[in-house]
């Protein structure tokens, strides 16, 4: 069974930094685009990051571009999201997802796996 879960959600002021994960266990994503979304309340989820199977290309939404790092750790399966200077808009839940085919894209719908999401809240 096939599964993503993240962590290192939480409450941080404005300014702040978190650092999500997402751990995938029941089959290896090492060749596979990976991303993180995010769903605030009231809103539809938004593409966050990606990252390429081998973490050598990155895409970021522009309102994120500068502050988030998405990274990835093939030997241990990981994907992670570096979060800095958070501002109270990035409230939402973090979803990571996994693609079994392709790449480049930012539609959700193109991506196969997704984890529970972990919440993070920035407070003013």
């Amino acid at each position: 069974q096939v599964r993503l879960v993240e962590s290192g959600g939480g409450l941080v002021q404005a300014g702040g930094s978190l650092r999500l994960s997402c751990a995938a266990s029941g089959r290896t994503f090492s060749g596979h685009q990976m991303g993180w979304f995010r769903q605030a309340p009231g809103k539809e989820r938004e593409f966050v990051a990606s990252i390429s199977g081998s973490g050598g290309s990155t895409d970021y939404a522009d309102s994120v571009k500068g502050r988030f790092t998405i990274s990835r750790d093939n030997a241990k399966n990981t994907v992670f999201l570096q979060m800095n200077s958070l501002k109270p808009d990035d409230t939402a839940v973090y979803s990571c997802a996994a693609r079994i085919t392709g790449w480049g894209s930012r539609n959700k719908i193109d991506y196969d796996y997704w984890g529970q999401g972990t919440q993070v809240t920035v407070s003013s």
